[in-house]
């Protein structure tokens, strides 16, 4: 049975969500979100009994931005401490569910490159 949604998650949920990898291939890099937590303050989970942490949809997605800015678009983190602290944060796509992923942006192009060529042959 999966959480819904609006569920809180906790910091193993969020390494999955976020798809973030460890280099070795070990255990989940969950190191990776506390540090990302004390360099970004406007990450805050509710930390619980023995100090677990939660996460809700909010924090989730600005996990989701903080990485594709940092992972994706190579930034630095004082380049996203300066997004995040502006008034008009980016509305970046990756942070949608409807995101852009590589697979679908393929697909996307096959069934393209067929429609072109499709309408090369009924010429």
């Amino acid at each position: 049975m999966s959480k819904l949604e609006s569920a809180y998650k906790t910091i193993g949920e969020v390494v999955k969500i976020v798809g973030l990898k460890s280099k070795r291939g070990g255990a989940s890099p969950t190191h990776t979100i506390r540090y990302w937590e004390k360099e970004f303050k406007q990450i805050k989970p509710k930390i619980l009994n023995g100090n677990r942490r939660y996460y809700d949809k909010k924090n989730i997605d600005l996990i989701r931005r903080v990485h594709f800015l940092l992972k994706d678009q190579g930034m630095t983190i004082k380049g996203v401490k300066k997004i995040l602290k502006s008034v008009d944060t980016l509305k970046l796509d990756e942070n949608l569910n409807e995101s852009i992923k590589a697979h679908d942006i393929r697909n996307k192009l096959i069934k393209i490159s067929n429609m072109i060529k499709n309408i090369k042959n009924n010429k």
